[in-house]
């Protein structure tokens, strides 16, 4: 079955239409261009559109590890109807991002295989989306030694590096839960107002009876 091509005429418009309404909305002080796709690095990426930004407020998209970028990305795609397995076809950029990313998930992908190729430990990386789960197996793709599967489901889908021979694949690791915050304006593990384990919650008067009761 041929892969469906996104062209600049029919899918412009309505990438152009859905990024201003979300920028006008969220006050995003951003500029785009929405362009034929460019194949800096064909082997693992060979898009058929490239969405670049530029503008003010650069640098959010950018933040840790370009969440919101890729965040954008996957609503755009998701208002386009574009498959997950067709996400590469659409390719959002700033400040070169896509082709610094692409080469630090190969060389964490080499790096990865040499580490299970000498301990036969699997290796898990953090989840990610689609696109870069495809750029980590296309590194791999010529390694006789080990191999690389996707586990777990959704939002912790991820990429682990086994030897080739292993037959049964890991359980993904699931990200750690946030910690519980302690109360407005305590510490964390300090006990709760009206905690009768000790502190300020013990209210009892010098005959072990409760003084005051909330």
């Amino acid at each position: 079955m041929a892969q469906k091509r996104y062209t600049l005429a029919e899918a412009g418009p309505k990438i152009d239409q859905f990024l201003k309404m979300v920028f006008d909305r969220a006050g995003f002080s951003l500029d785009f261009v929405v362009s034929e796709g460019e194949t800096p690095h064909p082997d693992f990426e060979n898009p058929d559109l490239l969405v670049r930004f530029s503008g003010p407020d650069v640098e959010l998209l950018l933040a840790n590890k370009a969440e919101l970028l890729l965040a954008l990305e996957q609503l755009t795609m998701e208002s386009l109807g574009v498959s997950p397995e067709e996400h590469s076809r659409v390719c959002f950029d700033a400040n070169d991002h896509r082709i610094l990313r692409i080469e630090e998930l190969r060389m964490s992908a080499l790096a990865a295989a040499e580490r299970v190729k000498k301990t036969r430990v699997p290796f898990h990386f953090s989840p990610m989306n689609s696109r870069e789960r495809r750029i980590l197996h296309l590194a791999l793709r010529d390694e006789a030694d080990v191999r690389s599967e996707s586990v777990g489901e959704g939002p912790i889908r991820q990429v682990v590096i086994v030897p080739a021979d292993m037959k049964t694949l890991p359980e993904p690791i699931r990200p750690p839960r946030p910690r519980p915050e302690g109360p407005p304006g305590g510490k964390p593990g300090f006990p709760r107002h009206g905690d009768r384990r000790g502190g300020h919650g013990d209210r009892r008067g010098p005959r072990g009876r409760d003084r005051q009761r909330h």
